[in-house]
């Protein structure tokens, strides 16, 4: 039996020596499309990764607030309701609103206005770093908030007004009101969609903005498993008759979006290997048309149907197999690389300020094993038919 193994391994490396120039292409063709895949498969998981990291920082798992958008009376029944649901770890009242944010121009200093939209939230300065703890700015400056008209912005946000800590900024919402805020400090989760919009006051004093003193526009909702937050916002939506939204349905899109892309990818970077396994079967076909005498040779001499199927096989198992493995560690060493000197991107075009990277060992698996049986299915039909010469 070990000869028998020791001459079908002789043969199929003959053979790949023999045809060294188109072997090596060959395998550097498979391992580029796997090297391709890993990479952009790992990009795709950093990106989702990102995305949720970065949304949870500075978003809830849970807002309750009433379906039509009408405030809500600060219910103490209500808190201790939501407080006794079992996955729930943190409650707490926001206020919310939009509006225009300004930064008056200066004409002493030379300084011109500047203006942009922003989402301002009203959030409870003692409760606010229990529902957020992942906000280190927000547990920071959860004590300046304290004080009457201070505001924390999302870090481009306060980049593209030009203001800093102790300057002071005028809003407007959409019903005309104004009120002049200073700035406490800036935070950035790394997410543009929210570095851009989002700043936080505390709940008194968006209540005095608005003009709804003790009312409050809903609850925020922190629990134990991010990933049950729809589980539980159903219940807590329906017991409490109020619209209930996971941070899921708010970003859900955006992230099957992403995983679709993830899918894409894979189908289109995968025919990179489909035309490498390709150039596997295009190489066996003219080693079976040049050996053919051989083969005959071999049967005469008897060699079996099952043995020269090997040899065949064999040459295709050893390209992909070696192309595939070459990919990726080549795969493997790029998002390495990504990851440890990450590329930045331009905030304006992405909603992440650099490029991420997650490696995923199960995608590494299934690509690996999809490249070989690629190849070996490839080697196949050239395989088949040097076993059926006869001699």
């Amino acid at each position: 039996m070990a000869r028998v193994r020791s001459f079908t391994v002789f043969l199929a490396l003959k053979h790949v020596r023999k045809r060294a120039l188109q072997s090596v292409l060959t395998l550097l063709g498979v391992a580029v499309g796997v090297m391709v895949l890993i990479t952009a498969l790992s990009l795709t998981n950093g990106f989702i990764a990102e995305l949720v990291s970065s949304t949870l920082q500075a978003t809830p798992h849970i807002t309750l607030s009433s379906f039509g958008g009408e405030p809500l009376p600060l219910d103490a029944a209500v808190l201790e309701r939501i407080h006794a649901e079992p996955e729930v770890v943190a409650v707490a009242p926001f206020v919310q609103t939009q509006g225009l944010m300004v930064r008056r121009a200066d004409a002493n200093a030379g300084i011109g206005a500047r203006s942009s939209f922003t989402q301002l939230l009203g959030i409870d300065p003692a409760l606010a770093p229990q529902i957020l703890p992942d906000l280190p700015a927000l547990r920071e400056g959860a004590q300046a908030l304290e004080a009457t008209d201070s505001v924390l912005l999302g870090a481009t946000l306060a980049r593209t007004l030009g203001v800093f800590a102790g300057d002071t900024v005028l809003v407007q919402n959409v019903s005309g009101a104004r009120q002049s805020f200073r700035v406490a400090d800036s935070f950035r989760v790394g997410n543009e969609f929210i570095d851009n919009l989002v700043s936080f006051t505390s709940v008194s004093a968006l209540q005095a903005f608005v003009g709804r003193s003790g009312e409050i526009s809903g609850y925020h909702v922190r629990v134990a498993d991010p990933e049950r937050a729809s589980e539980v916002a159903v219940a807590l939506g329906r017991e409490l008759g109020l619209l209930a939204q996971s941070w899921q349905q708010l970003f859900g899109t955006l992230i099957e979006q992403l995983q679709l892309q993830k899918a894409l990818i894979g189908v289109v970077v995968f025919l990179i290997v489909l035309v490498a396994a390709m150039g596997i079967a295009n190489i066996l076909i003219l080693t079976v048309a040049e050996k053919t005498e051989d083969i005959a040779i071999l049967r005469a001499m008897g060699a079996s149907q099952r043995q020269v199927l090997s040899v065949f096989l064999l040459e295709g198992f050893l390209l992909g197999g070696g192309g595939t493995l070459l990919g990726a560690l080549f795969g493997l060493g790029l998002s390495l690389y990504f990851k440890l000197q990450p590329f930045p991107l331009p905030g304006s075009l992405y909603f992440i300020s650099q490029l991420p990277v997650q490696v995923q060992p199960f995608d590494v698996l299934w690509v690996c094993a999809l490249s070989v049986a690629t190849a070996v299915l490839a080697a196949f039909v050239p395989a088949r038919r040097a076993s059926g010469l006869e001699p």
